[in-house]
């Protein structure tokens, strides 16, 4: 990879996403977007066919990717080619006709630390993972995996450099600038535990809104550490202590919910 060396890989299998192909008993995959044979405006069963053609068959290829902690490798063989023959005057249709504030449909076709590429239609444009989710992201492929067809929003494009940003969330409707007229203090909610860290843990009270228990909000008494208390996965019942919209914040406790009255003839009783 230092050196851009090309490489011959075997092509094993295929998903929606690309080829998954070895190389020295390594593992790797090949986006979609990332081969040179694969027509950019191929109907989806055409897709699949051109994808399944190439098993047993052998690329040269460059590699694009590399994670040992993760035990991944991505490889290009467009990028090869374009080394060989660069044509930087020729800009790719798509981004000639793509507008920012669009909405487009793709798939995923790469998960990275940074964020997700989307292939939307012969060409990848880039989802950060600060854009994925109103909620926090630990990873991208905690929420989505490759080959995923998702709709995404056009944030902006760059032609000279062949960028295109995109954002996953805000194709979708910001659930914070409603959230204070669904939740109200004292409310009782449902989640599911999705992180424990020393100062508490955040609860999924939406597909895309989290909430916060403060590590003094967990429950009674003295206790080390909050996954005492609670683990990620767990569901729970809160009751709603603070609504923010305007910082995006959604208070919940844990120690008051357990002897909380769960609808008003039970606080009538």
């Amino acid at each position: 990879m230092a050196h851009n060396l090309p490489l011959e890989v075997e092509v094993t299998g295929c998903n929606r996403g690309g080829l998954i192909v070895h190389y020295r008993g390594l593992r790797g995959f090949v986006p979609s977007s990332h081969l040179e044979a694969l027509p950019p405006d191929a109907d989806e069963p055409g897709r699949r066919s051109a994808l399944a053609s190439h098993i047993g068959r052998h690329l040269t290829v460059r590699v694009i990717e590399l994670d040992p902690e993760l035990n991944r490798v991505v490889f290009s063989e467009r990028a090869l080619a374009n080394e060989a023959e660069p044509t930087p005057t020729e800009i790719p249709a798509i981004l000639r006709e793509i507008r920012p504030g669009e909405k487009r449909r793709g798939y995923v076709t790469n998960l990275t630390a940074f964020g997700a590429f989307v292939d939307l239609g012969g060409y990848e444009g880039l989802v950060h993972v600060s854009e994925l989710s109103w909620s926090r992201v630990n990873h991208p492929r905690d929420i989505l995996h490759i080959g995923q067809e998702v709709d995404v929003y056009v944030m902006s494009v760059s032609p000279e450099e062949g960028r295109i940003a995109l954002s996953l969330k805000r194709a979708r409707d910001n659930p914070w600038e409603t959230i204070e007229q669904r939740y109200h203090i004292g409310q009782i909610v449902h989640g599911t535990v999705t992180n424990v860290v020393q100062f508490g843990a955040f609860v999924k009270v939406e597909s895309d809104l989290e909430g916060l228990v403060h590590v003094s909000e967990l429950a009674e008494g003295n206790f080390m550490h909050p996954r005492n208390i609670v683990h990620e996965g767990d569901q729970v019942v809160a009751r709603v202590i603070g609504v923010d919209s305007q910082h995006r914040r959604l208070a919940l406790s844990l120690r008051i919910a357990a002897t909380a009255p769960q609808n008003q003839g039970e606080e009538g009783k």
